[in-house]
């Protein structure tokens, strides 16, 4: 029985760390082995962390660069040439579209949005979120091979209890068929910390008036220590890139502090943050759904706001 977790790209992205913990931690439950199936060039760096990890093999493709139908490719090959029983993916924008794909191309059942995996006899009982954040639910899963994408922002890097040097296979696969079907011509540059690791986050909304007013999100955001995040409305406004955005087709987000200003609350968007111990609402509209969450709520223009609180956090 084998556990594989897949990651690819040129670097390892943030909460690789967290998905082996989760990965490493079920697959010594259930007595499998751990795999870490790396696509690109990420493979030096996961040499590194595989070992403090618990992974037994890591399996690399060098050849498998390219877009969205290429990777799929790849990964319905690995499944098909090894037939593990669970196959992981550390939950991003890109892994929300490939891991339904890959279920779909092998015939797995997939659940998306997962936070913990339990063996239950011979099925695997898998906690997600559901309905836009709102409640978790626990889906109970069987087959050859299951597919599971994991949100790593509520789970603490733990290295195995006995760490070891694991095993590498170079894994072939034939590419050469396949032509992606949509060319990405532009596409948001995000450097640095993951708005989904920030710990406060300060977001902005159409409430703010103009995208000249979104420097206010970032002032606050900087003067305690934050990111700064943003509605989807304002992002297809054009007003920041999407690398900023929270909600259900943004990032989800879990952060000690969360602050909304000029936010409405609609569903989609309270999915990225509801999980946030403390949400402050700033808008102008007292019955706004913003405050239906909130811990503190301030009725008022969240421009005149942001600026009075930037000032009294500088201070």
């Amino acid at each position: 029985m084998t556990v594989v977790l897949c990651t690819w790209g040129d670097a390892l992205e943030g909460g690789t760390e967290e998905a082996l913990t989760l990965a490493g931690q079920h697959s010594t439950a259930i007595g499998a082995d751990l795999h870490w199936l790396v696509i690109g060039g990420a493979a030096a760096p996961a040499r590194e962390l595989a070992g403090k990890y618990g992974v037994s093999t890591l399996d690399t493709i060098a050849d498998a660069a390219g877009g969205p139908d290429a990777l799929v490719s790849a990964l319905t090959q690995y499944c098909q040439q090894q037939s593990p029983a669970l196959v992981l993916f550390n939950q991003s924008v890109e892994a929300r579209l490939i891991a339904p794909r890959l279920a779909g191309r092998i015939q797995a059942p997939v659940v998306m949005n997962a936070f913990a995996l339990t063996a239950a006899g011979d099925a695997l009982e898998v906690s997600a979120t559901a309905y836009g954040g709102d409640t978790h639910a626990v889906y109970r899963l069987s087959g050859d091979t299951v597919v599971v994408s994991l949100v790593t922002t509520a789970v603490v890097a733990q290295p195995a209890a006995n760490p070891g040097t694991p095993a590498e296979r170079a894994i072939s696969v034939d590419l050469s068929g396949v032509t992606e079907r949509f060319v990405v011509t532009s596409a948001p540059s995000a450097e640095g910390p993951r708005l989904e690791d920030a710990d406060i986050i300060v977001s902005g909304g159409r409430g703010l008036g103009s995208a000249d007013n979104y420097r206010l999100v970032r002032e606050l955001a900087t003067a305690l220590g934050g990111m700064a995040g943003a509605s989807r409305a304002i992002v297809d406004d054009g007003w920041v890139d999407s690398s900023h955005q929270v909600g259900l087709t943004g990032k989800i987000t879990r952060p000690a502090l969360y602050v909304a200003a000029g936010i409405s609350g609609a569903s989609q968007h309270m999915a990225g943050c509801s999980a946030a111990k403390t949400i402050v609402a700033i808008n102008k509209d007292r019955d706004a759904s913003i405050y239906r969450y909130a811990r503190y709520g301030i009725v008022g223009d969240c421009v005149e706001i942001l600026s009075e609180l930037s000032k009294a956090a500088k201070a």
